[in-house]
């Protein structure tokens, strides 16, 4: 019995260690990846806020209402966007961020509005599908390393929906949920609402000796506004990915760590027992070896 068990316990430490090699080549990777995503959420950061700054900047001069900073009273319809991972072994990230996307779903269907859904991203993909949930639009692109092709595909169906008449599936405000990067402890995840825009939003407010800046625009507010509105929700969609591709990758990383620490701990376990086990088996041997010479001395 002794004998079996030692097996047992050899087999689960040779399986534990192949597990532990996985977890820890999943953390390198991840920890490889991490300053590469931060390194492009970094540089995205000063091209979004200028045009942040230059579409609040135009707004002011016009007095024109624009389709995407007008509320829509034609249809309650809203669109939420989850934008999610592609792959597992992230610990609680795709739990949180769908606990979230529900958790708003939810409070917009308590306020009467008719909630159509967007998911970027396997994990919500296969969540909304295996409980039968519609998906408007569904993107698998890559969620650790996004591209911009797909943020503008992305963007510009969204936009589509929120432009679009009644009879067409249009939609009258437009939400995002995603997972915003803290720090390499804490990445939470968050919903904003992207459309109809709030141009002022994050704008970065000058100081009391900084003059703002003047504008000439040619060849009309308007016209300047038509064109940078859309590549202002391009560039959001972008940003918001790029946040989630490097909460992922730290998510990953420490999940993979726990998860490496974990193995070592089983490891160390198994062998423990391992050991009592061969002890137990020795101390029979030797009972038996020892029981057998006293029969044959007292015979």
């Amino acid at each position: 019995m002794a004998g079996g068990s030692q097996r047992v316990y050899k087999q689960r430490i040779k399986s534990t260690q192949s597990l532990k090699k996985m977890f820890r080549a999943q953390e390198l990777i991840a920890a490889s990846r991490i300053s590469k995503a931060r390194g492009r959420t970094a540089a995205a950061a000063p091209y979004e806020r200028a045009i942040t700054r230059a579409v609040s900047a135009v707004a002011t001069h016009t007095s024109t209402d624009h389709p995407l900073t007008s509320e829509r009273h034609d249809t309650n319809r809203a669109a939420v966007l989850v934008i999610a991972s592609d792959r597992g072994m992230a610990g609680s990230y795709s739990a949180s961020l769908i606990r979230e996307s529900e958790r708003l779903v939810a409070q917009l269907t308590a306020e009467g509005k008719e909630v159509t859904l967007y998911a970027a991203g396997r994990r919500a993909i296969s969540y909304y599908g295996y409980r039968g949930r519609e998906l408007s639009g569904q993107w698998s692109y890559g969620s650790d390393n996004p591209q911009s092709d797909v943020a503008t595909e992305i963007a510009d169906t969204l936009l589509g929906a929120f432009l679009a008449p009644v009879a067409e599936g249009g939609v009258a405000e437009l939400h995002v949920v995603y997972t915003q990067f803290v720090n390499m402890v804490t990445q939470r995840p968050r919903v904003v609402r992207m459309l109809p825009l709030e141009v002022v939003e994050g704008v970065a407010v000058p100081g009391e000796d900084e003059a703002l800046p003047l504008y000439d625009f040619e060849p009309s507010p308007e016209q300047v506004l038509d064109s940078l509105l859309p590549r202002y929700v391009r560039s959001r969609i972008f940003s918001f990915m790029l946040d989630a591709a490097a909460s992922e990758l730290a998510s990953r990383q420490r999940a993979m760590h726990t998860a490496t620490d974990n193995a070592e701990d089983l490891i160390r376990t198994y062998t423990r027992l391992a050991n009592q086990a061969r002890q137990a088996d020795i101390t029979q041997e030797i009972s038996e070896i020892v029981s057998g010479a006293d029969a044959l001395a007292a015979s």
